[in-house]
């Protein structure tokens, strides 16, 4: 049995590395972005030509200010004009051509035409163009042969506080160790924070720490995170040191009841005090009784007991009726005509 085992391991091990060896592709080709001049004055038109990108994909083309194929955009999107950037969808063989006007961008060159994927793994590249009559600036000095790498896991401490329940931008701090690999310090690295939201794809922005990172030195950098007002749902923040990303972080942010309360709030509110008013408005209009033509309105009993005949009162003992006058009869006696002097008395009967 040892025999067979012996004789067969070398095929299984040599029939595996084969498999793995066939199973590995090529890498995937870089895309690549061409241009039609590669310097144009503000105010003109370039062609935009892409090649070798994902077919279907939404890319953005800006016109970006201190940067260079090699290091990137430094600044951000802050260097590029924003504003005058342009859309574009690759095509089935993930190809694109697109024209875009040229403008200044707010730094100052050299110049490059960045185009990133707007959605899902971000992707891009950079064409060099030269805009005429824009200043051109050195590039910022790289801080020698320093590398530093992330040490240990990073974390996003704070707490929003209870602003954040009413809409308030969420914000953290993300606290992490590096280190310095190289052999030359660092002195205040600028790293940059990428925040996505959902499969759109990361917005980066710059934070410099202050400080310096010796040769085989470590250090602990906290650098303020912060989202948009009203921000809620599942992000991944992540840190980039040039073009390397040394970290990614998930962040779950809580819905802000307190929006939705407040317009609630509002709906229930404001009709209520919508009705009160328009209720005191008509009450005020109302004509009041005794007010309308100087007579005052009967009242609902009037005419009710008006129905009603009234008794004749009978005059008072000892009070005779005053000359011109007729006693009131009562409606069931009718008095006899002869007067009561001249009426003959009757006696009782045996």
């Amino acid at each position: 049995m040892a025999v067979l085992l012996a004789a067969i391991l070398p095929a299984l091990l040599l029939t595996a590395t084969g498999a793995g060896a066939a199973g590995r592709t090529a890498a995937e080709p870089e895309p690549v972005v061409t241009l039609s001049q590669k310097e144009a004055g503000k105010g003109g038109e370039v062609t935009v030509r892409g090649k070798e990108w994902h077919p279907g994909t939404l890319l953005m083309m800006l016109i970006c200010g201190q940067s260079t194929p090699a290091r990137g955009v430094i600044g951000g999107t802050n260097s590029c004009a924003n504003a005058q950037g342009r859309a574009v969808t690759t095509d089935d063989k993930g190809a694109f051509t697109r024209k875009m006007p040229v403008t200044e961008p707010p730094v100052p060159c050299p110049c490059v035409v960045h185009v990133a994927t707007v959605t899902g793994e971000q992707v891009l590249a950079d064409a060099v163009i030269v805009v005429a009559g824009h200043p051109v600036a050195a590039l910022p000095r790289e801080t020698g042969d320093g590398r530093l790498a992330v040490l240990a896991a990073t974390r996003l401490e704070g707490d929003s506080g209870l602003l954040t329940w009413f809409g308030a931008p969420p914000s953290r701090r993300l606290v992490f160790t590096v280190g310095n690999l190289g052999s030359a310090p660092v002195k205040d690295p600028v790293f940059r924070v990428g925040t996505a939201h959902g499969v759109y794809a990361a917005q980066w922005e710059e934070r410099q720490w202050r400080g310096t990172v010796e040769p085989g030195r470590k250090a602990r950098i906290e650098l303020p995170v912060e989202l948009t007002a009203g921000a809620h749902g599942d992000y991944q923040i992540s840190l980039k040191y040039g073009t390397k990303v040394l970290a990614e972080q998930p962040w779950g942010v809580g819905r802000p009841w307190g929006v939705t309360l407040f317009w609630i709030l509002l709906c229930l509110v404001v009709p209520a005090a919508v009705f009160r008013i328009g209720m005191a408005i008509v009450d005020r209009a109302r004509p009041r009784p005794g007010r309308a033509g100087g007579r005052r309105r009967p009242s609902p009993r009037a005419g009710v007991t008006a129905r009603f005949p009234k008794p004749r009162s009978a005059p008072s003992a000892g009070k005779a009726p005053s000359p011109g006058t007729t006693a009131a009869a009562l409606p069931w006696f009718t008095p006899d005509s002869a007067p009561s002097e001249h009426r003959p008395t009757t006696k009782g009967h045996s």
